[in-house]
Parts: C-alpha cells; sequence; structure tokens
C-alpha cells in the first residue's frame, strides 16, 4: 500500500531541521514518495526483530518505538526510543547484517517503510545525504558508548536521574510538566539496566525528595538541578 492517507509527504519532512532527509533534492524525495509504503502499527506491534535480516528502513511518522536488545534471560535492554521523523533499521541495510536490535511499537505510529536498495542509491549519489547518515550512526555509537561508561561507573541512583532527564530531552515536558512518553515501570527498570523493583524504590525516593511526581505511569519533573545532582550530571 503506497502512501498511506493522512501519511505526511518526504517533501514535508524534509523541512524539519532535524530530519535526516532535509538534504535530498526535490527529485529524490519524490523517489522516496513513489517507492516507500507507509501503513499503521498499533501498540505492541514488532517492527523487525534482532537476529532477521531486513529488507529496508523505517521513518517514523508519527508515535513512539522502543529499540532494544532481548538477553539470554529473555529480559529486554532497551536502548533507545525512536520518534517522529526518526530512521531505524538504516545500519542493518548498508552493512548488509542481520539487525542487532528489535523494535516495537510502544504508542500506535504510522511508519514508512523505504527499500534498502532505494537508501544505498541515495547513499551513493548524495554526499550530504550519506555524511548526516554517517553522523547520525556515530551519534547512536557515541551514546552507546557513554551508556556503557554509566554502567561501570553510576551508582542505579544516578543512572535512573539521568534516564529520566534523558527523556524529558528526547520527548519535552507538556505544559503541566509532565514527561510526553509514558512508560511501565519494569520499561524503565530496562533502560537503566537494573530490577523493576529498584526502579519503584527509587522512583519514591525521587518523589520524597520532591524532585519528581508520580501520577500512574505519568511522570511530572518537579526540579530539574536536583535531578541533575542526583545523577551527577555537570
Amino acid at each position: 500500500m503506497k502512501n498511506i492517507s493522512g501519511s505526511a509527504s518526504c517533501e514535508t519532512c524534509s523541512n524539519q531541521s532535524n530530519n535526516i532527509f532535509r538534504h535530498l533534492t526535490r527529485d529524490e524525495l519524490e523517489k522516496i514518495s513513489l517507492e516507500k509504503n507507509c501503513e499503521p502499527y498499533k501498540k505492541g506491534s514488532v517492527i523487525y526483530h534482532e537476529g532477521y535480516r531486513i529488507t529496508g528502513c523505517y521513518c517514523v511518522n508519527d508515535g513512539i518505538i522502543k529499540i532494544y536488545k532481548t538477553g539470554i534471560d529473555g529480559k529486554e535492554q532497551i536502548i533507545n526510543f525512536a520518534k517522529k521523523c526518526d530512521i531505524i533499521g538504516f545500519r542493518s541495510v548498508l552493512s548488509g547484517e542481520v539487525a542487532c536490535t528489535t523494535a516495537k511499537v510502544i504508542e500506535d505510529s504510522h511508519l514508512c517503510y523505504i527499500p534498502g536498495e532505494t537508501l544505498i542509491q541515495l547513499v551513493k549519489q548524495n554526499g550530504e545525504f550519506s555524511m548526516d547518515l554517517m553522523q547520525l550512526a556515530c551519534k547512536e555509537l557515541g551514546e552507546a558508548n557513554a551508556y556503557i561508561t554509566d554502567i561501570a561507573q553510576k551508582t542505579v541512583r544516578e543512572r535512573l536521574a539521568e534516564v529520566i532527564l534523558l527523556l524529558k530531552n528526547n520527548f519535552q515536558l507538556d505544559n503541566e510538566q509532565f514527561l510526553q512518553i509514558t512508560l511501565t515501570r519494569e520499561e524503565l527498570a530496562n533502560i537503566v539496566g537494573t530490577a523493576t523493583e529498584s526502579v519503584i524504590r527509587l522512583l519514591s525516593e525521587f518523589k520524597s525528595d520532591k524532585l519528581i511526581e508520580l501520577h500512574g505511569r505519568r511522570i511530572k519533573i518537579i526540579d530539574v538541578k536536583g535531578l541533575k545532582k542526583a545523577g551527577n550530571i555537570f
């Protein structure tokens, strides 16, 4: 199904300054629009599985996708989240390797599938687009290295405070200062790399310290400076 009703055109998306396709020409954007396949995905849908070969990448039109790896005990380790205008799966396409992560919908989404052949052709013919993809891959690698360092050197309390601030930076706050992403306690634990019980206890501590407020799964940020101090962030 090509260009489902309600999906944003590639040209519209490319007008956003942080979009990976912002340096494509009008003809190249038209090529993607003709060859992409846009579909809705319900919460809980798996876009692709780690260990499987994928034949194209996905651009998020709207919604939120979690990217994670699965441990030998079946426990998820959340690596990242993808939101509107983010692209996922491109590294596996360019490297020719199987997917090293799983992508799962946590908020109803629309995604545009771009065939691998189309992506590779654009990489070969548009230097600025190639550089943007390279910079994105380097950014993700840098974030992975920072996470490894945090796991080795920071306490669970520090990591949870840092995760809350990262979610704030990535998804922003609404008018009432709530994070604009809602995660289960287990999902928070899977980002931090700890047990769910530890996250529940630490969130209660943060609440007692008047750093946050808890309303079910929703987190309201009260004291950014206090969270930075708790996360040992300078």
